[in-house]
């Protein structure tokens, strides 16, 4: 499988150096190795869902219980989940840190991917969502730990755009 346990492996360390310990997720292809992780963490509480939407309530279930969250998902369950990220986490400032693996950019061969692709980042635009790209391991720390802290000093939904460049070995 050409997606990187490496750098996937810095993501999740980077999760876990921020104080995250709950992750809500569905299957996914970028995701397979987060979420293989996430499984095998005694230290780690993974929540298995059926659409991506419930992952708001779940974080926010976290939120109120003094638990840091992540929620993983694909650009197309990030569109999936828009009614949830609005009418609750954005209405009730709920920190939402949502882990976005974005599909459907330069480089994509797979064509249902594209039409997500072109939508992700006019949406979170639209949306008044910060976001920030993984694009590089060396930068991936730094990065997730200035989402977290934007999340939580916000109160708002706050997106890591993960990127082909990162998430893809050739």
């Amino acid at each position: 499988m050409p997606v990187s346990a490496t750098n996937s492996k810095v993501i999740y360390d980077a999760l876990k150096g921020c104080g995250i310990r709950l992750m809500s997720a569905l299957p996914e292809t970028w995701l397979v190795h987060l979420i293989r992780l996430a499984d095998e963490d005694a230290e780690m509480i993974l929540v298995r869902l059926a659409k991506e939407e419930e992952g708001v309530g779940i974080s926010a279930g976290a939120h109120f219980a003094g638990v840091k969250s992540a929620m993983l998902m694909q650009n197309h369950g990030f569109l999936a989940a828009v009614n949830g990220i609005v009418s609750f986490g954005q209405l009730y400032k709920i920190p939402l840190l949502m882990l976005i693996s974005y599909r459907g950019t330069f480089g994509e061969r797979d064509a249902w991917q594209t039409q997500g692709g072109n939508v992700t980042e006019p949406l979170l635009r639209a949306l008044s969502v910060p976001y920030l790209f993984l694009d590089a391991p060396q930068s991936v720390a730094k990065r997730v730990q200035q989402a977290q802290t934007l999340a939580e000093s916000s109160l708002q939904p706050v997106a890591l755009l993960l990127t082909r460049d990162l998430m893809w070995e050739e």
